[in-house]
């Protein structure tokens, strides 16, 4: 019964600290997309630079930004942005969408799932 306790115990536990990561990632995204998308890429308007700005980009269609010249490779992705997508993206943009514009690669996992947990937050 006590070890049916303490496996209760540590789901709560790790239950009430998922919010609590989930902040930090976005918290180290926000970091990282000043650092490495922000000369750009805007996020706090929705002014266009070099490239698109991202503010709602979770749930929009790729190649939709109003007034933004996209590549035709980006005009006919046909993507949805979603976290997954954002994440394939990040990786390896050409591998997603052959003809992007959009060069800079991302390695590291926990940095692209930083960035797209802040990106979500917009």
């Amino acid at each position: 019964m006590l070890g049916i306790a303490k496996q209760i115990a540590a789901v709560v536990l790790v239950t009430a600290l998922v919010p609590q990561v989930h902040a930090q990632d976005a918290a180290d995204g926000q970091k990282l997309f000043q650092q490495r998308c922000g000369a750009c890429h805007q996020i706090d308007s929705t002014r266009n630079g070099v490239g698109p700005h991202l503010q709602g980009v979770i749930g929009r269609a790729s190649g939709s930004v109003e007034g933004f010249r996209y590549s035709p490779a980006m005009q006919g992705a046909g993507i949805t942005w979603d976290a997954a997508q954002l994440d394939t993206f990040l990786t390896n943009p050409g591998g997603l969408v052959k003809g992007t514009r959009m060069t800079q690669r991302f390695a590291k996992a926990e940095e692209r799932k930083a960035i797209i947990d802040f990106l979500a937050t917009r």
